[in-house]
């Protein structure tokens, strides 16, 4: 079995599904990675908006957290998401 069947047998959309398949495989061993909204949308074919909509799912499913985080001079950086199923 995989390690990901618990997500294939979850009724979420297939664009949560792509990005958690994502994150998952840029995780660490941690389960945590911080890629840009900006470069998820690009990598894997998919609109910003439609990302951060599954990034809700995604949250709202239990199966991630994240927490922004900050540039040294006060700006907003990449968000770090933490796999809750890694």
């Amino acid at each position: 079995m995989s390690k990901l069947t618990f997500l294939y047998q979850m009724d979420l959309p297939h664009r949560a599904v792509a990005v958690y398949i994502y994150l998952y495989d840029r995780a660490n061993k941690n389960g945590e990675c911080w890629p840009s909204v900006k470069t998820i949308a690009g990598d894997i074919k998919l609109s910003p908006a439609t990302v951060r909509r599954s990034i809700k799912d995604l949250k709202k499913a239990g199966l991630i957290e994240t927490k922004q985080r900050y540039r040294e001079q006060g700006g907003k950086s990449s968000l770090l998401f933490n796999l809750k199923q890694y």
